[in-house]
């Protein structure tokens, strides 16, 4: 079925991530229209949106033939039935990460969208980040020399616990498969799959049900990835500490897209997504310590990119296989913290 510019789209689930990221960047790129939401009890998205539809059930929205791409911001837990319910029924699929729950379930999903030719991808905004790109950049142009350690990290200071649905006892909750899936997948963008995993996941809160600690180590041989996130810390820690053998690059805070998505901007214009130079990374390097700018983050490419695959037949810029890969080292995460041991590569199968 070839589809025409622009894509009849429909978001499954409006909470916080559906209203404040996902319908701003759908409803600025031309080659998507909104069209038609699940909302199980509201009619939230109407409001903001009054061309949308809003339907009671992903099944309904389906039975109406109402979209052409079908983006799933539910609760993990749900994230599979509802992409595999979609792809069966001929729709083009965006899930929020980390896509679904387990890799085994990713890999059917992957193997239903290539026997129906059709497009099955994870939101994977922070591919997208400014800084991440900076980093990409330093690699590239080998600024520090041989790399040997790269740190992430994503501290808050949230000590009470919250109402969302990733604090609750539910499949697929907690911070490593929601800030972890973040981090590793930057990771393996920059060096590719390791050799080994180790990892400390931990709750550190009161009465809590689910991880609100990790601390993951990506063994690369010639270098460590050490991605970190905590609910419990109220002091400043780097964004990205990358060292080399010729110096090394620190930079604090989060992207600017964010914070502009929370208070409600719009994603347009050239000014979207750039740093104010105060906030920029330092290079530390042997005889000079300077300011380094951060790249322009840009969330918006990767629904552009959505489009232009399914339009044009473009290459993916995040690939569903990228995300199995996520996922498995995910898993071989909690393996080893479960067992207080290294999981090589051999065991994980990523």
């Amino acid at each position: 079925m070839k589809l025409f510019s622009p894509i009849r789209v429909a978001i499954v689930g409006f909470g916080s991530v559906a209203e404040k990221m996902h319908a701003p960047l759908i409803d600025v790129c031309p080659d998507l229209e909104l069209q038609a939401v699940v909302e199980r009890k509201s009619n939230t998205c109407e409001k903001k949106y009054p061309q949308v539809q809003t339907y009671r059930s992903l099944e309904s929205l389906l039975e109406q033939d109402a979209a052409d791409l079908i983006v799933i911001t539910t609760p993990n837990e749900f994230h599979f039935p509802m992409a595999k319910l979609a792809l069966e029924a001929g729709k083009h699929v965006v899930v929020d990460k980390p896509v679904t729950i387990f890799s085994k379930e990713a890999q059917e999903l992957s193997d239903l969208a290539e026997k129906k030719n059709l497009l099955c991808s994870v939101f994977q905004n922070r591919r997208f980040d400014g800084d991440f790109k900076t980093i990409q950049q330093i690699l590239q142009q080998n600024l520090l020399g041989r790399i040997v350690c790269l740190e992430s990290h994503f501290d808050r200071f949230r000590p009470k616990i919250g109402e969302n649905w990733r604090e609750k006892n539910v499949p697929g909750n907690g911070i490593t498969y929601d800030l972890g899936t973040h981090l590793i997948d930057q990771f393996v963008l920059a060096f590719g799959t390791p050799d080994a995993v180790s990892a400390d996941i931990r709750m550190q809160r009161d009465h809590v049900v689910a991880d609100d600690y990790f601390d993951i180590t990506l063994d690369y041989g010639f270098l460590k990835a050490r991605a970190t996130a905590g609910v419990m810390v109220n002091a400043p820690t780097p964004k990205f500490l990358l060292l080399g053998e010729k110096g090394s690059y620190q930079k604090f805070g989060l992207d600017v897209q964010e914070a502009a998505f929370k208070v409600g901007e719009k994603p347009e214009g050239e000014s979207w997504g750039v740093e104010p130079k105060e906030k920029y990374g330092t290079l530390y390097l042997e005889n000079e310590t300077l300011p380094y700018p951060t790249a322009n983050g840009d969330y918006r490419v990767f629904y552009q990119n959505i489009a232009d695959q399914i339009l044009k037949g473009e290459e993916p810029l995040v690939r569903l296989s990228e995300a199995i890969c996520v996922l498995k080292i995910i898993e071989a995460a909690f393996q080893s913290a479960h067992e207080g041991r290294k999981i090589l590569k051999e065991e994980g199968a990523w």
